[in-house]
């Protein structure tokens, strides 16, 4: 019963977060202010204790998060930026796990270099969902975003395979060897893309042929819709690669299978508004178990540097620091050098950093925040060695990373808005002349299928249509089309009549619900009769309610 009440105050919270921001005097990014109210809770005055399981949370949060981020990422847009998405989400992790693993173990001389390099594999992925709650939605250059979001999918894979083989060399399980880290790193990571897209290859074909028994069904199939990151990601990690990029596969794979596309209208209006509330809960929960950490790991951490006679206090805030800056200026280096070398040595086919000033450069470095794949990565690392002796300096491991993903957070919080201010985010006009050719492309084509269609039922003898009623509501239709093709300058004037239109047609579905709740209220109608016209008009709202 405990549990039950926990997930509901948890789920409560999650709910009250946005409204709590809001309603503050400044400005809280929603990740910060969930943090804050998951670190309130945690303290002894309300004694919400959680007990966090790194397995649990990788397997609960992460695959549906993942799958949700590739379903929605463009395929062809991924692709195009491929190069600078491995630029930063395998070389740049690599040279942070070896360049800050060197550094990290040389200002704590204490600290074995393996732990060193295990702190610096899981400081080395960012977070585009913290970046999305930080800066907002469209404040980022869009061609920017695209690269921080693919790169954000990739990395988490790439850092916690850099992890798995640190903590496995410290536990002695598995022998140093570049060329074999490097062969099975690639193993993994193949493998997870390639389970990824088989299992859910073999799902979508599924669901197909569960579709022909069941079309009305929408419940049953989008259950199984949810549970495909799941069974994608633990058939990866049973299979021994990485699941993180099989969820990551998983959601790119099923955006182009088109089994949403070609589903029912039920269920395709069902699967959005799911998918929308769970990205919110599980989202708000990843933050909110990272403030439930905080109180824990700062009094545990505190106690073991008190316990040791070579670590002093202040020493743990001052390594947070450091090491936050370096991998900053790192991050920032890194980012240079790609553009320097797309300018000089790929002058054919540059990379887009290449077009990037300094200004877009540092948005980039302070854009790299940490999040919960670093806490749920850090609080994996074992207590124990397999001999039975602690695991070296892992308290200084756990401080360090809470600290570095706090930091960056508060550093992005402040520099971002700086950085963008001023920013010229799209260009306006190109977006609205996309739509403007969209709809007249769409209106002629929708008119040469209206006039076969008057075709067809003027000489088809089953239907029983008065040619005069055939021939005027095909005009009516079709000339609402034709003014949109008519002339390119008078689009304007077509869709301002046409958004008229809708809020006309609205108003009659306002009135029409109403009357619908008051025939019932006098029991001149039954309560299914009032369910299956209330969902009809709310189908009828959704499509009137798009912005036009």
């Amino acid at each position: 019963m405990e549990i039950f009440f926990t997930i509901l105050i948890l789920m409560l919270v999650v709910s009250l977060s946005g409204v709590v921001t809001r309603i503050m005097p400044f400005q809280i990014p929603i990740p910060l202010m969930q943090i804050v109210l998951g670190a309130m809770l945690a303290w002894s005055q309300f004694g919400l204790h959680v007990d966090f399981n790194p397995e649990l949370f990788m397997v609960l949060f992460i695959p549906p998060l993942l799958f949700a981020d590739g379903w929605k990422t463009p395929t062809r847009e991924f692709l195009r930026h491929m190069r600078e998405i491995l630029g930063l989400a395998l070389a740049l992790v690599l040279i942070t796990v070896v360049g800050m693993g060197y550094l990290i173990h040389w200002m704590i001389p204490g600290m074995p270099l393996v732990a060193a390099f295990a702190l610096a594999a899981v400081l080395s992925p960012t977070d585009a969902v913290a970046l999305s709650g930080i800066v907002g939605e469209d404040r980022i250059p869009k061609k920017l975003m695209s690269i921080l979001q693919g790169e954000a999918l990739m990395n988490d894979a790439s850092a916690l395979v850099s992890l798995k083989f640190a903590v496995a060399i410290a536990l002695g399980t598995m022998a140093f060897s570049v060329s074999g880290i490097t062969l099975a790193f690639l193993l993994v990571a193949l493998g997870g893309l390639l389970a990824g897209i088989v299992v859910t290859w073999v799902y979508s074909k599924s669901l197909r042929l569960l579709s022909r028994w069941s079309d009305d069904d929408a419940a049953t199939q989008i259950v199984l819709l949810l549970l495909l990151p799941f069974a994608a990601y633990m058939i990866a990690e049973h299979l021994g690669v990485s699941g993180i990029l099989a969820a990551v596969a998983s959601g790119m794979t099923i955006s182009q299978s088109g089994i949403i596309r070609n589903a029912p209208l039920n269920m395709r209006l069902r699967a959005n508004g799911v998918w929308s509330m769970l990205e919110f809960v599980f989202n708000g929960m990843v933050f909110l178990m990272l403030g439930l950490q905080l109180p824990g790991v700062l009094e545990d951490s505190m106690l073991q540097a008190s316990r040791d006679p070579t670590i002093e206090t202040w020493m743990l805030f001052a390594d947070i620091a450091v090491i936050y800056f370096a991998l900053l200026l790192l991050r920032f280096c890194w980012l240079w050098l790609m553009k320097t070398y797309s300018q000089k040595i790929q002058d054919k086919h540059p990379m887009l950093f290449a077009e990037f000033s300094t200004r877009e450069l540092w948005i980039s470095s302070f854009a790299g925040v940490r999040g919960a794949i670093t806490l749920a990565g850090v609080l994996s690392i074992p207590l124990m060695l397999i001999n039975g002796d602690a695991f070296p300096s892992r308290y200084q491991l756990v401080f360090i990373a809470t600290g570095v993903i706090l930091l960056s957070l508060l550093c992005g919080v402040v520099a971002l808005p700086l950085l963008l201010k001023g920013m010229v985010l799209t260009d306006k006009s190109m977006h609205k002349k996309e739509e403007r050719m969209a709809r007249i492309s769409m209106a002629e084509v929708a008119i040469d299928s209206l006039h076969k269609m008057e075709e067809r039922l003027a000489m088809d003898r089953d239907e029983d249509i008065d040619e005069q009623v055939l021939k005027e509501v095909s005009t009516r239709v079709i000339g609402m089309l034709r003014r949109r093709v008519v002339g390119k300058d008078e689009l304007e004037n077509s869709l301002m009549i046409e958004n008229l239109e809708r809020r006309f047609r609205l108003a009659a579905v306002n009135a029409e619900r109403a009357e619908l709740y008051h025939l019932r209220a006098t029991q001149q109608i039954s309560n299914e009769t009032l369910q299956s016209m209330l969902r009809e008009l709310d189908l009828l709202e959704a499509v009137l309610s798009e912005k036009v």
